[in-house]
């Protein structure tokens, strides 16, 4: 029997109808983020057993512009930032004679194995004054996974650059310490983010904590994210010595801190 629109059993059939679209929706929604989830899992499997040094998608295009949002606050941009608009950071001596890039997403699992076999090394390499790191952070993963951890980490990373360069590097190495799985969006949690920062001594001025709650380096955040994306670096992490690509992987394996070094130190001149 077709209901008149009107009557009470027609309103409780369209109220169960809306609620079982809203279900479905649902359910196609949570079938995507699976998909998304499993492809980028097995493109880390892929990238380590291959050894290839760029994983986790792509940064073409302005994927980090989705956060534009966040971004409409006043730009403020950390005090110790360097390069165009301030969207560099500058570990080691600003006058060394060579220059390694690393570029990074702080949500990429690739990325940690690399800083936890070689980020000391490269944090060894800058104490002679004869190579300096220039920091190229990503966000990309943010879109390709869900979530806002990468912006907020980055954020996080500029009210700890403000306090100053190696306050940064050191949050940085905690951050990549205690990275949370792709699969969750853990650096998203401003407490979580300042949990971590407690690691760091003399991290938690009470200005860090005010620019990290009020995510008042959210806008150069997404600079810093936007300058990734116009660099031609599709993946994270990527690393140059003077321009020139550096292997981070071989088979399944990061390469050891000696051949790193070898590496940096051919590709400066230094050997």
């Amino acid at each position: 029997m077709t209901q008149a629109p009107g009557s009470k059993q027609a309103k409780r059939i369209s109220a169960r109808e809306r609620i079982q679209e809203a279900q479905r929706r649902e359910q196609q929604s949570a079938r995507r983020r699976q998909r998304i989830v499993v492809a980028v899992s097995a493109a880390v499997v892929l990238a380590l057993a291959g050894g290839v040094a760029v994983a986790i998608g792509s940064a073409s295009g302005k994927a980090d512009k989705a956060g534009a949002a966040a971004t409409s606050a006043p730009l403020v941009v950390p005090a110790n930032a360097g390069g165009p608009n301030g969207t560099v950071i500058t570990y080691g001596k600003a006058d060394a004679p060579h220059t390694m890039e690393v570029y990074e997403d702080f949500r990429c699992p690739v990325c940690k194995h690399f800083e936890a076999a070689n980020g000391e090394t490269v944090k060894k390499l800058t104490d002679d004054g004869q190579v300096k790191v220039e920091f190229h952070l990503a966000a990309f993963l943010d879109k390709n996974l869900g979530g806002k951890g990468s912006r907020t980490a980055l954020a996080a990373a500029g009210a700890a650059l403000n306090e100053g360069v190696d306050k940064f590097k050191a949050f940085h190495d905690v951050l990549y310490a205690n990275q949370p799985d792709e699969r969750e969006d853990g650096f998203g949690d401003v407490g979580h983010l300042l949990d971590l920062a407690g690691q760091v001594p003399g991290l938690k001025t009470d200005a860090f904590v005010k620019a990290v709650t009020d995510k008042t380096y959210a806008p150069w955040a997404a600079k810093v994210a936007d300058a990734f994306n116009d660099s031609g670096v599709t993946g994270t992490p990527t690393v140059k010595v003077d321009g020139k690509p550096v292997t981070l992987f071989a088979g399944n394996a990061v390469v050891p801190p000696e051949q790193f070094t070898a590496q940096v130190k051919q590709a400066a001149g230094l050997q």
